[in-house]
């Protein structure tokens, strides 16, 4: 039976990484708002196209995001949403649109988020990421050219973790008052993270 997840989580919390296994252990779509919106650009919406936004720069609004998101859920058999909800609006929509068999929320301090942001590196040459303490390179040669990204730096990671405070804390609220939300320490390594989730998603099943 196809499941129907939702994965919450700050940046740095991991949800990309848990996403990607989720998809493939349990054979349903990583459906991600970045990804369903520059598939889906030039999609007519009644609000404009996605691209009329993206090629200015500007943030698409909610009810195209809705729309895109809607799309995409809907040609998937099973899901793991990343990336949405990111407000209470977007919640109540999803709520309206699908039925979700879990919701995952990657629990991880925000000192720990910081640590895990700004210690990612680049290498520019083959766009691989890295970080200076959980995975650095193993030649020197490429260590050497590393780049820390501009949205990497610390002053720029703690305001991109207010805003997500501040506009997904309600989301979080949401889910845990109807006793949906599941809690995962996500500051375990990847794999007993990996390992509580798949135990929450085969339990729910």
């Amino acid at each position: 039976m196809s499941q129907n997840v939702l994965i919450l989580g700050a940046p740095g919390a991991g949800k990309g990484t848990q996403s990607a296994r989720i998809a493939e252990e349990f054979d349903v779509e990583h459906v991600t708002t970045g990804d369903a919106l520059r598939a889906n650009k030039h999609m007519e919406t009644e609000h404009g196209t996605p691209a009329s936004f993206m090629d200015e720069g500007e943030l698409v609004p909610d009810p195209v995001v809705n729309e895109i998101v809607r799309a995409a859920l809907s040609e998937a058999d099973g899901f793991v949403l990343d990336g949405y909800p990111r407000n209470l609006s977007q919640a109540e929509y999803l709520d309206d649109i699908t039925d979700l068999d879990v919701v995952l929320y990657l629990d991880v301090d925000e000192d720990e988020l910081v640590n895990r942001l700004t210690g990612r590196r680049l290498d520019p040459e083959t766009g691989d990421i890295y970080h200076v303490e959980y995975n650095p390179p193993e030649s020197e040669e490429v260590e050497e050219r590393l780049v820390q990204r501009e949205d990497d730096t610390e002053e720029t990671v703690r305001e991109r973790l207010r805003v997500y405070r501040e506009n997904t804390r309600p989301v979080i609220d949401h889910y845990e008052e109807r006793g949906d939300l599941v809690r995962i320490d996500g500051e375990q390594t990847p794999d007993e993270v990996w390992e509580d989730i798949r135990e929450t998603i085969e339990n729910e099943a």
